[in-house]
């Protein structure tokens, strides 16, 4: 399991520095991270095994699935085909054409293999390999990698998944209502670096007693909360690309700020459930598994649930302490997709700045340096809108309105301040200047401190003709 304890490698900055001075036009964009790389799904990516280790899969497949014994068979009672009462009426009666015979026969074979696309598919995925495609192979190396390209193991889970999903109608799942209360403790909110969409969980609302005992009460309620996992993770599945080249898995972000600790039998059993479930029945769709605010009993509560886990899934596992929350979000989650409850810039309804000039730039400020922003403010009547944070803060931020002309005066829009440390949920500074004539506005932090700091801003400039 690794643990964040240090912040993600910065990216070569984009921005010109000259004395300390920053100058741009526009925001830049903060580098996509090369840290963690999912296998390739294109079959002339894979290893010789692993090409031979999908081909028997698919033929072992093809064959149970026209075999029809993929799934156990469901008890039937007999049926009476109504020949040997054919038989007593005449010989005439019994004796079928063998022109209608034929054409009856041919009609079943089509009817079944319409029948099996049909019912047959994960996911909105056909799984008969003759009728299929890249999509198909796609889910099929999901269950090869969750068991090393084992073929007879991964025929087995894959089997287990359709069986798992038959009885428990797991298809319908996306049909049902689960209740409001529950909305908050999980959702799906915006992208990682790498176009995973990222689900946030959030244990500490189970901090309420009454939402506690709701939830994990009895073992009805707990297979409702299971239910409800389930459904939250096929709506993470419909926003997948399962093709070749497609983003093809989650990011899970799990916050235990204020969670219930593992002294909670009824938490710790649903746990246990939710995590084999998921771990057997959606194998390799999650790329990360980050672990936020956690703490020191969520080391106990691995130690109960590792034996549970394959050596894979823990090897996505990411953990980071309350004081690195932010840091460690900012290595796999752009700024701007990062909730401001967590230290980013993404405020819901913000009217203010939309996806096309949400990007955040950012810079290193060196202990004991000071670095300026300047944001051109040229348009007379226009109004400026930005956006910074420091990380851990500590440092001196002032801003003015510097005047082209030399006869005016420049103007204080901030004065000189000492930002310390402070909760996350404040999220960043965001402030707004109206100009009434040509100039710039200038930013000025200042680190005093002995460390060096990250800088995350944006801006952007309406113009007086947009109001």
């Amino acid at each position: 399991m690794a643990v964040e304890d240090s912040i993600a490698q910065e990216q070569p900055s984009k921005v010109a520095q000259e004395n300390g001075k920053v100058f741009l036009s526009e925001p830049t964009t903060i580098e996509k991270s090369s840290s963690y790389r999912e296998e390739s799904d294109f079959l002339s990516d894979l290893k010789d095994f692993e090409k031979k280790a999908l081909f028997e899969l698919k033929s072992q497949l093809e064959e149970a699935i026209l075999g029809d014994c993929l799934l156990k068979k469901e008890d039937q009672p007999e049926k009476n085909d109504g020949n040997v009462m054919k038989a007593e009426k005449g010989d005439e009666e019994a004796q079928p054409e063998d022109a209608g015979e034929e054409k009856a026969t041919q009609q079943c074979e089509e009817k079944k293999f319409e029948e099996i696309n049909n019912i047959l598919c994960l996911w909105g995925v056909p799984l008969l390999p003759s009728k299929g495609g890249e999509a198909t192979d796609v889910i099929l190396l999901k269950f090869l990698r969750a068991r090393e390209f084992k073929v007879n193991d991964a025929f087995e889970m894959l089997k287990n998944t359709l069986q798992w999903r038959k009885d428990g109608n797991i298809d319908s799942v996306l049909e049902e209502e689960f209740g409001a209360e529950l909305g908050s403790a999980a959702y799906m909110n915006g992208i990682d670096k790498e176009g995973h969409p990222v689900c946030y969980n959030i244990y500490g609302v189970f901090a309420d007693e009454e939402l506690y005992k709701k939830t994990f009460g009895t073992d009805e309620n707990r297979r409702h909360f299971l239910r409800w996992r389930f459904q939250l993770m096929e709506k993470g599945i419909q926003k997948l690309d399962l093709r070749p080249g497609g983003v093809t898995s989650l990011l899970q972000i799990n916050d235990l700020k204020n969670s219930p600790g593992p002294s909670r039998k009824e938490l710790r059993i649903a746990m246990k459930q939710a995590m084999g479930a998921l771990q057997d029945n959606y194998p390799e769709y999650v790329a990360r598994n980050i672990f936020i605010n956690v703490p020191f009993w969520f080391y106990a509560l691995n130690a109960l649930l590792s034996p549970f886990l394959t050596q894979r899934s823990k090897s996505k596992f990411v953990v980071a302490r309350p004081t690195k929350v932010t840091d460690t979000l900012l290595k796999y989650i752009r700024a701007e997709e990062v909730p401001v409850q967590y230290g980013g810039f993404k405020r819901e309804n913000d009217f203010e700045f939309s996806d096309h000039d949400a990007a955040v730039s950012e810079i290193s400020i060196k202990a004991g340096s000071t670095v300026t922003i300047e944001i051109p403010a040229e348009e007379v009547g226009s109004t400026s809108i930005w956006e910074l944070m420091v990380l851990n803060w500590e440092v001196n931020y002032k801003a003015e309105f510097v005047p082209f002309d030399q006869g005016s005066y420049t103007i204080i829009v901030q004065k000189s301040k000492k930002m310390v440390s402070q909760s996350l949920e404040a999220g960043p500074i965001r402030n707004t200047f109206i100009n009434n004539e040509s100039g710039k506005l200038v930013l000025t932090i200042d680190n005093t401190s002995s460390k060096k700091k990250r800088l995350l801003y944006r801006y952007k400039t309406k113009r007086s003709s947009s109001f």
